[in-house]
């Protein structure tokens, strides 16, 4: 049986360093800086034959409700409320202080079973700041080192006794004597897969609204959000299924990303981990919505962050949010949209879609925009049809000649999709200009109707079969 704990604690005392061991990765920041993690954050954690999901959360602190502290805290509440356990740790080292004696007694009312984790108890400082954790009276306190993995086979105990329903070991189910594997060969044209979840990752400078925008998608607070610039840091996946207006629904991943600034800006090492986790997240991805603040759309750092993802190869989809604050509104879409394609041509085409997180508009069509152009990224073009296409286009247009010798283009072929990647074969191709590149990549994006999608084109070139390579010897 699955289930989910919730790991909670004052500031610093090791939170997203004992997630990070549990889920077996370096998911979440960490810092010797407190106050680090703000939003929460789910991963899937292994703990010897015990799987469950784990959620890292921001460090409790007093503070007005509508301060970013009080929302912080809120986030942190959630937590709670939603896990069948939670881990209080401390800092073995500091001992019990009166922050954590405050947050005791919140974790107490929640009605849930507690694990006391004393953090950081290597050394005879910390066993002594382990035996001080009696005094919270949340039963016995299990010493551990999450940065050296040490003390884990009590967690591992705790966890039994806590949960023994949910741990218990479930009797593993008989195989079938007719299950036989399905093999299908048909080629579809496509390397679409809609059984498994839409990755997509949502990008932008800060401010640009982001984290509301996702709330919004999924239909609850499960960003924290504020006026404040910068207040993502960590890059938060949250799971959801979107239902259409025309029935469909569709299993996606979004991921929250911290706002990216230009580099030369980014001085603090915060934030410039935070820039490294976006730019992860971006890889991670299928498609890639550029969030872009409609009141000042297309600044040097917009550009950026689109030509980024290009170079990664991801499908991209341009929001643009805070749309409620538009004047007129139709003539400036067009003119967004004509700029898009103008400032950046290796993406043209790419939907250009006006939202407002805010109000709540514009969802549906940007939803419908990712799904269409994840289609497009995935699809995969006939020989037959890619072969007519290039002998009309070269007969039209042929390549220049190189030292009076003419480049000869013999066909294409598209060997694989995510995104579109063709390869042409010929003779001389080493020669062939980077503007008769762009023309081939344009006739493609036109012909075969690829707006938003990277594409890729490699050259290979034949043997010269009257070469010194193909000439009878002699002898």
């Amino acid at each position: 049986m699955s289930f989910t704990i919730a790991i909670i604690g004052r500031p610093n005392v090791g939170k997203s360093t004992l997630f990070n061991r549990l889920v077996g990765k370096k998911l979440a920041l960490v810092d010797d800086q407190p106050g680090v993690t703000r939003d929460r954050r789910e991963g899937d954690a292994h703990l010897a034959d015990l799987s469950f999901k784990v959620v890292d959360t921001a460090g409790l602190e007093q503070g007005d409700v509508a301060s970013l502290t009080g929302r912080m805290r809120a986030q942190t509440e959630a937590a709670i409320d939603c896990a069948d356990a939670v881990f209080f740790v401390i800092d073995a080292r500091v001992g019990v202080t009166p922050t954590d004696r405050h947050f005791a007694e919140l974790v107490r009312r929640a009605d849930k079973p507690i694990i006391l984790l004393a953090n950081k108890a290597e050394g005879k400082q910390g066993e002594a700041g382990a035996l001080d954790a009696w005094e919270l009276g949340l039963g016995e306190p299990v010493p551990l080192s999450a940065e050296h993995g040490d003390g884990f086979g009590g967690l591992y105990e705790a966890l039994l006794a806590a949960l023994p329903e949910a741990t218990a070991l479930q009797p593993e189910a008989e195989p079938e004597d007719d299950a036989r594997p399905v093999f299908d060969d048909e080629e579809d044209g496509t390397e679409l897969d809609v059984t498994k979840p839409l990755r997509i990752a949502v990008v932008g400078r800060p401010n640009a609204g982001k984290s509301t925008l996702i709330n919004r998608l999924v239909g609850e607070e499960r960003l924290l959000t504020g006026p404040e610039a910068g207040i993502t840091r960590d890059s938060i996946s949250v799971d959801f299924v979107w239902a259409g207006r025309d029935g469909a629904t569709r299993a996606m991943k979004l991921w929250d990303t911290a706002g990216l600034r230009r580099r030369a800006n980014v001085q603090d090492k915060l934030e410039k981990l935070a820039a490294a986790d976006a730019l992860r997240a971006v890889r991670f991805a299928e498609v890639v919505v550029v969030l872009l603040d409609a009141t000042i759309p297309f600044e040097k750092q917009d550009l950026t962050i689109a030509d980024l993802t290009e170079r990664e190869g991801r499908a991209v989809v341009f929001g643009l949010n805070k749309w409620d604050l538009i004047p007129d509104q139709g003539k400036k879409l067009q003119e967004l949209r004509e700029e898009a394609d103008r400032l950046l041509p290796q993406l043209r085409g790419a939907p250009v879609v006006p939202v407002s997180g805010l109000m709540g508009s514009g969802l549906d069509k940007l939803m419908q925009a990712v799904m269409r152009v994840h289609e497009t990224w995935n699809r995969r073009i006939s020989t037959g049809k890619l072969n007519r296409w290039l002998t009309a286009v070269v007969d039209r247009t042929p390549p220049p000649a190189v030292s009076g010798r003419r480049i000869k283009i013999r066909y294409m072929t598209q060997p694989k999709a995510r995104p579109p990647y063709f390869v042409v074969f010929g003779n001389q191709l080493d020669s062939l200009p980077t503007s008769y590149e762009r023309f081939l990549v344009n006739g493609l994006r036109q012909t075969f109707d690829l707006p938003g999608v990277p594409i890729r084109i490699s050259k290979r070139m034949t043997d010269n079969p009257y070469g010194t390579k193909g000439k009878r010897k002699i002898y």
